[in-house]
């Protein structure tokens, strides 16, 4: 009889996108979000190809791209979700704006 996988006793699902052989149930120590500041000021990586030549990337955020934490993608999983979103309060802080514009009249 086969042993059931740490996948499966985790009772993780098997269509997502994580590889059995990436199991991390047994890590201890580590911190979430330890070099996301890093991410977002850029990143470069080195590619050690077979012919000896290394290939350089810089990776950076483009203009305009946002992060957002992991609670808040639990309610928004793309980028059409968060655009209907942040379309539905725009009119409620262009309102508040323009009140706080107008003079006062005395």
């Amino acid at each position: 009889m086969k042993k059931a996988s740490t996948r499966q006793a985790y009772g993780q699902e098997k269509d997502d996108d994580m590889r059995p052989e990436y199991d991390f149930t047994n890590m201890a120590g580590g911190v979430r979000g330890k070099y996301h500041k890093a991410y977002r000021a850029g990143h470069t990586t080195k590619i050690h190809k077979a012919d000896g030549t290394t290939l350089v990337q810089h990776f950076k955020l483009e203009d305009g791209a946002v992060m957002l934490e992991p609670d808040v993608r639990e309610y928004f999983p793309d980028s059409e979700a968060v655009n209907t979103a942040l379309r539905c309060l725009i009119p409620l802080l262009s309102k508040k704006r323009k009140a706080k514009r107008k003079p006062l009249l005395r």
